[in-house]
């Protein structure tokens, strides 16, 4: 008799960042709470809806700390914890800094998945870890019904250096720097929809770290970075645009896409958190007149260890974007622009 191989994907009802609550859910849970300024070393805290907390010691020196986890969004374990692990630690890399450690978060349903296979976990992402150059220095776990893994990172940040994602200015270029389409390949890996060739590029993407945020830093021609996950390049492209007072513009025709991602979307290839993120911040999106339904879908797809969403001075966005191809992310493109006014407007 033969025993079907175990699925991660299909022991839980979510994967990826897609698991994350709706942007307007999570601003409920979170309104009332305490002003973050009583603490005047806290450089950043919830009030921009940022990427990470970042604690000032010292003239020269910043922690960064920030934690990530969720469900698998793909069946080979070694892989999951690789694409989890380059989600934390993506973080720290958009706000401008470098990680020194990681901490691991693990829930495993430990009846249904052999020791093995979450040994695999782990091993994924202490590997990618070690890309970055950092250990894994310790963590929790806990016996969960659904596969749980991610990290806690820390990182160092002159203050000098730290971007926020509020601090983008008007005539700033908008720089993306990899592809789009993650939740809809997940939603496609669900259903047994994608083959191996669209499995191995969703799984490059996602595991490529995102250094380079760290010497963007460097450049006083950049003025804000984010990391675009689950609520989509609109959702974190409208996070820039209320914390910097200002409104950006998305070109759709300019934004990259991983390769099957337009096929797929129009195929019907869609995760729940896509529509979720849509009723959550829909109200505040000027879209073209006419615009099917997939292609907004293709905006509001929640992405998972995604690329960096980067505003620079527009002098200076060509040179940036040439800098950012020779250091690794091909797919990289000027996506948008930073305008007076409110909102987020695609063109």
């Amino acid at each position: 008799m033969t025993t079907d191989p175990i699925r991660l994907s299909q022991l839980s009802h979510g994967g990826g960042c897609g698991c994350k609550l709706a942007p307007a859910v999570l601003r409920e849970l979170l309104a009332g709470q305490a002003a973050a300024q009583a603490f005047p070393q806290l450089l950043v805290g919830t009030e921009t809806a940022d990427d990470a907390a970042v604690w000032q010691v010292s003239d020269d020196l910043a922690v960064i700390a920030t934690t990530d986890f969720f469900m698998p969004m793909v069946d080979d374990p070694h892989a999951f914890g690789r694409i989890a692990a380059t989600n934390a630690i993506s973080d720290i890399y958009a706000m401008g800094g470098r990680p020194i450690m990681a901490l691991a978060i693990l829930g495993m349903p430990i009846d249904k998945l052999p020791a093995a296979m979450i040994r695999e976990i782990l091993e994924g992402g202490r590997a990618i870890c070690a890309e970055a150059g950092i250990p894994v220095a310790g963590g929790h776990s806990i016996d969960s019904p659904e596969p749980i893994y991610g990290l806690a990172v820390i990182g160092l940040v002159h203050p000098v250096r730290l971007r926020r994602n509020a601090d983008a200015k008007p005539g700033d270029a908008l720089i993306l720097t990899k592809g789009l389409g993650v939740g809809i390949y997940s939603a496609a890996i669900k259903k047994s929809a994608l083959d191996e060739a669209g499995i191995a590029e969703m799984i490059a993407s996602t595991t490529l770290l995102n250094k380079v945020g760290a010497d963007l830093a460097d450049d006083p021609a950049v003025h804000a970075i984010t990391d675009v996950t689950g609520f989509g390049i609109l959702g974190h492209g409208l996070e820039v645009a209320r914390g910097s007072n200002a409104r950006v513009v998305i070109d759709r025709a300019r934004l990259p896409f991983l390769t099957r991602a337009e096929e797929l979307a129009e195929a019907g290839f869609v995760t729940g958190a896509s529509h979720r993120n849509w009723a959550a911040y829909g109200a505040e999106v000027t879209l073209p007149e006419g615009l099917p339904d997939w292609q907004r879908h293709l905006l509001t797809d929640p992405q998972t260890s995604g690329g960096l969403l980067v505003a620079v001075a527009p002098d200076a966005a060509e040179a940036t974007l040439a800098g950012i191809h020779a250091a690794g992310y091909p797919l990289a493109a000027i996506v948008g622009r930073v305008e007076d006014g409110t909102g987020i407007t695609v063109i």
